[in-house]
């Protein structure tokens, strides 16, 4: 039997819809960081800098679990909220230490209203997001006293130390954790030997230093991995960090150069708030 042409249109219709709608991440199920990270609520261009950020692994060193109460420092556009918030939307909570509408410098209250923008355009996806407000010393209480399981900060402790802030960012984590809770770091690595001065302007700092502010908090340092590190990053370039991708300050002087480098060297460490 020959069935019309507009049956096996309207057939292949149906196919296609099925197959796109069953490719659609379903929000109201819960997702694995690996299903996250390549879902269809990211974009391509965050997607692409998986290969840079190692969302997954970074996030399983810090030991990561889906009924954790997080704060993550400075998301800024949301890239890593995009993965953390969805993972604890069901057992977990988020907070958001974020930047405050009072701050100072112009791009920080936008950002802060171009966040809040994305994390209610699908409370399927993200659903209830707290968003504290970090602006140290008039904006420091980022969830409630000893509150959190796990504090992380992505690519931002060299604003603090050009802020001169660097000691009461820490001191707010230390608060908000609760004893035994981690506090994970990514930053940009600085060589060894690197100055202070190098490290407010470059916007590498050392590991070293790191975990010396951490310390000075009363963390104490767990273990590090190096997930992050990029060795053909000499970390001496002419505009810092943001001679690098995805930034290429440089605009098109040497561009090839420094797409070939990838993205920074970065320091992966995991410290712990004792228990006593």
């Amino acid at each position: 039997m020959e069935f019309p042409k507009s049956i096996y249109i309207l057939a292949k219709f149906l196919v296609c819809f099925s197959l796109t709608s069953f490719s659609l991440a379903d929000h109201h199920q819960p997702l694995s960081l690996t299903q996250l990270v390549q879902d269809v609520h990211r974009s391509a261009e965050n997607i692409s800098r998986n290969k840079f950020r190692h969302p997954v692994e970074t996030l399983e060193f810090f030991g990561l679990k889906p009924n954790m109460t997080v704060i993550e420092i400075l998301p800024s556009s949301g890239w890593y909220t995009e993965v953390i918030a969805p993972f604890l939307r069901d057992e977990g909570k988020y907070y958001a230490a974020h930047f405050s509408p009072n701050a100072q410098l112009a791009y920080m209250p936008r950002r802060l209203r171009e966040f809040e923008e994305k994390i209610t355009s699908d409370p399927n996806l993200y659903g209830k997001i707290t968003v504290r407000h970090l602006n140290p010393p008039h904006e420091v209480i980022i969830a409630p006293p000893e509150s959190a399981d796990m504090a992380l900060t992505f690519r931002n402790v060299h604003n603090w130390i050009m802020a001169d802030q660097q000691h009461e960012f820490f001191d707010s984590f230390f608060s908000a954790l609760k004893p035994g809770g981690i506090l994970g770091i990514v930053e940009h690595r600085a060589l060894p030997d690197a100055t202070m001065e190098a490290m407010r302007t470059t916007g590498y700092v050392t590991e070293a230093y790191v975990t010396e502010l951490a310390v000075a908090a009363g963390f104490e340092f767990l273990e590090s991995t190096q997930i992050n590190s990029n060795p053909k990053d000499s970390t001496l370039h002419p505009e810092g960090v943001w001679t690098l991708p995805p930034n290429f300050r440089a605009g098109d002087i040497e561009r090839e150069k420094y797409a070939a480098v990838g993205e920074s060297d970065r320091m992966t460490l995991k410290f712990r708030k004792p228990l006593d």
